[in-house]
């Protein structure tokens, strides 16, 4: 074989040419758009933040001339709005936590195919129901329907703060709008933790029970560790939603700013949420800017939980 056909040989023919173009041309702008979407999402947190930030300037600015050399009037006004949203949000996955793995267990572990088909079908569906809807709900139907057991709760464990106080109907609390949280944020935490606890390799499982371990132990020795960062996480999004809802707070809850543990008792507390919602129809100026400036430290409030939620996710990962 002489050189030139060996040459001839090693040299691309011009449609493999053109095809390797084609894919060049194609993964640049596969890359250029990959990196510009990752780039939009900093860019739209970086413009929220500078929103917040410049519009509320100006109640930070009167704040100080009112108060002389420091914000304390911003204090005292944010500072309830805080506690009556932590507050909420904390007994919400207080309610909702244990009742989703619990769901999510049966689902992935002990129901049928078909039942746990369509039990997954139904948790998801109630992750679709508007706020609003669930707002109607708690304050029409649900509300009534707790308030015996608010003065059971007031009468017999009174001696614990959160029982506390002297509740009166109708019990639009921070009890109640805690529960319709919680029910809220259920479908989330339970969808994200069948799908991790059905992650988990079935080798092991198989291992454990080929030990003699129950089911139960089972689940408590291999399931349930294998999925606790995901469990974690599915916590911290439902504790992101409960932190800013605001239509089914606003429906049910009756406001009040103070700093009590007294969840049966009325107008006590508030959220930010429900706060902007209910007065920035009618607030403009200074007022307005006080508003935006309690929705910037809600914004800051949910960046740093999910701060804390990715550490403990990272520390919280599957073992064997």
């Amino acid at each position: 074989m002489s050189t030139a056909d060996v040459e001839a040989e090693r040299s691309p023919s011009p449609s493999t040419s053109m095809s390797s173009d084609r894919r060049r041309y194609g993964d640049t702008v596969f890359s250029v758009l990959s990196v510009g979407s990752g780039l939009l999402i900093f860019l739209t947190l970086a413009a929220v933040a500078i929103f917040l930030t410049t519009e509320s300037m100006p109640a930070v600015i009167a704040s100080q001339e009112f108060s002389g050399t420091a914000d304390f009037s911003l204090v005292d006004y944010a500072l309830p709005l805080v506690f009556g949203t932590v507050l909420a949000a904390a007994i919400a996955l207080v309610i909702a936590i244990p009742i989703s793995v619990g769901i999510a267990l049966f689902i992935s572990h002990f129901a049928p195919r078909r039942m746990a088909a369509g039990l997954g079908y139904m948790i998801d569906l109630l992750a679709a129901v508007p706020s609003v809807v669930y707002g109607l709900w708690g304050g029409v139907w649900l509300v009534p329907k707790l308030e015996p057991l608010y003065v059971f709760l007031n009468t017999y464990l009174g001696w614990i703060p959160l029982f506390a106080g002297e509740p009166t109907a109708p019990m639009r609390n921070l009890a109640s709008a805690s529960v319709v949280l919680a029910v809220m944020v259920l479908p989330i935490i339970t969808a994200v933790s069948r799908e991790v606890f059905l992650q988990t390799p079935r080798l092991q499982e198989e291992a454990a029970l080929a030990l003699g371990a129950t089911r139960w132990e089972t689940i408590r020795t291999v399931v349930l560790p294998f999925g606790r960062g995901g469990v974690v996480a599915a916590s911290m999004l439902g504790l992101g939603r409960a932190l800013g809802e605001t239509m089914a707070v606003l429906m049910i809850l009756a406001p009040g700013a103070t700093f009590s543990l007294h969840i049966l008792e009325v107008g006590r507390h508030n959220s930010i949420a429900a706060n902007i919602a209910s007065k920035s129809a009618e607030a403009s100026g200074v007022d307005m800017s006080l508003l935006i400036f309690t929705g910037l430290v809600l914004f800051v409030l949910t960046f740093v939980i999910n701060a804390i939620a990715r550490w403990i996710v990272a520390r919280s990962g599957p073992r064997s």
